[in-house]
């Protein structure tokens, strides 16, 4: 994919016009939306024109969705209200909560009476909620029907709908009962009720529940497809696997750009300008300067300490190092584990214990091994201070950085937003204020 885009690149800046179309034409669809997200938007717009006209419509099924974004943005309204047209209406929704609401209105306004009612429809929901990514376009059979009309069914209608390998088998008001795979119709006698060859749903989705959620969920059954109700229990629409995986995506996109005090890249690294990486960074740095006004405050209200013993000072790096560490490694720790399932609001206790033990066995490792470096730097009373020192931070950093994340999802944060380098710099100040605390004990200072 880098080498494609890399050969694009050069013939479009050589405005090599003939031989960039030549090029395009040699690769697959699928090669040309994979190196499509590398361009910017004046070069995606060129790159989309030099295609051929029967191939716009599949390559831009399957370009990533900030391209479809920025190509719905460069293109002339006309075709941009074509191509929008040509998506499923939960690719619709999804991009009319992404683009500007005067965009928004001119390509639903250009739609069909019937289009225009589905994404609507989809857009009611919440904009993290399932309603708002699943498909309204689903194939339902009855438990009183034979497998012959069900297939029959499958084959009238099977060209409409998002899929028709999982089918929901619904009751006379519409809620679900269970679901069938097209493999276990097909293999079944023709004459044989629906009902008596469906089993119960591995996972049912509700329009009102969060999306991250009913990924999870998702992916943890293995499934391909999943119904999604309302809250009557009728069937609304399907969940389907690539929209399952979006969901995810976008998630760990997210948490890990949070993760690292930024904002996530709505395009790939090189299709992304210089002004937009400041913007996505500035934020966080300007956030964290004025908490690192704490560590200041407290290196000014030991002032007296360490002019007192000046060779504290060569081990403050080393302190607030190892804690922000320790710390970013507890925090990043948990909330991937809150984002997989694997722990809940429940196990708050659980969770601080088990760091505070890890980081009770952190500090005591870094304290051996650090002891006698200390002593040759300084004098043994000196290593005693930094190395209980460092026992309490490594607690104090695994504690914080553990239960952080969890406080903040119980009052209704995301945990991801609760960064590493915030968690640091927490660290780094409560940090300082152990040693110094530690170092009055332990030398006798006042």
């Amino acid at each position: 994919m880098v080498a494609e885009h890399r050969a694009i690149g050069r013939l479009l800046q050589r405005r090599e016009v003939e031989n960039t179309g030549a090029y395009l034409e040699r690769l697959s669809d699928r090669s040309v939306a994979r190196s499509m997200r590398q361009l910017n938007r004046r070069d995606l717009v060129e790159v989309f024109d030099l295609l051929a006209p029967v191939r716009r419509e599949e390559v831009f099924r399957l370009v990533q969705d900030s391209v479809r974004i920025e190509l719905l943005k460069g293109l002339p309204t006309e075709r941009s209200e074509t191509l929008f047209a040509s998506l499923d209406p939960d690719d619709r929704a999804w991009i009319c909560h992404r683009v500007p609401d005067s965009l928004s209105e001119t390509l639903l306004a250009a739609l069909d009476r019937g289009a225009r009612e589905l994404t609507l429809l989809l857009m009611q929901y919440g904009p993290r909620s399932t309603g708002r990514v699943m498909s309204p376009h689903v194939l339902a059979v009855r438990a009183a029907q034979s497998v012959d009309t069900a297939l029959e069914l499958v084959r009238s209608q099977g060209e409409q709908v998002e899929t028709v390998y999982m089918l929901p088998v619904v009751g006379d008001a519409g809620v679900v009962l269970g679901v069938v795979s097209l493999r276990r119709l097909m293999v079944s006698d023709p004459r044989t009720a629906v009902g008596d060859l469906m089993t119960a749903p591995a996972v049912v989705m509700r329009t009102d529940q969060d999306q991250e959620d009913a990924a999870l969920s998702f992916r943890d059954a293995r499934l391909i497809a999943a119904p999604v109700v309302d809250a009557d229990g009728r069937l609304a629409g399907v969940l389907t696997v690539d929209d399952a995986m979006r969901i995810l995506e976008e998630a760990n996109a997210e948490d890990a750009a949070r993760g690292s005090g930024s904002a996530r890249l709505r395009r790939s690294y090189p299709a992304t300008s210089v002004l937009d990486l400041v913007r996505s960074r500035v934020g966080w740095l300007l956030v964290l300067i004025v908490a690192a006004t704490l560590t200041v405050n407290v290196l000014d209200y030991f002032e007296e300490t360490l002019a007192q013993v000046v060779v504290l000072a060569l081990f403050v790096p080393l302190l607030i190092g190892t804690g922000g560490n320790v710390g970013a490694q507890s925090a990043t720790t948990v909330v991937r584990a809150m984002a997989v399932g694997d722990v809940g609001p429940g196990d708050f206790v659980r969770v601080l214990l088990r760091e505070v033990g890890t980081g009770l066995l952190l500090g005591l490792i870094l304290a051996a091994v650090g002891f006698f470096p200390a002593t040759f730097f300084a004098d043994r009373s000196i290593a005693i201070v930094v190395c209980l020192s460092l026992i309490a931070i490594c607690v104090l950093a695994s504690g914080v950085g553990s239960t952080t994340p969890m406080i903040a999802r119980r009052i209704g944060i995301d945990p991801a937003v609760v960064s590493a380098p915030f968690i640091s710099t927490i660290v780094d100040a409560t940090g300082l204020v152990v040693y110094f605390l530690v170092a009055r004990a332990v030398l006798g200072l006042g």
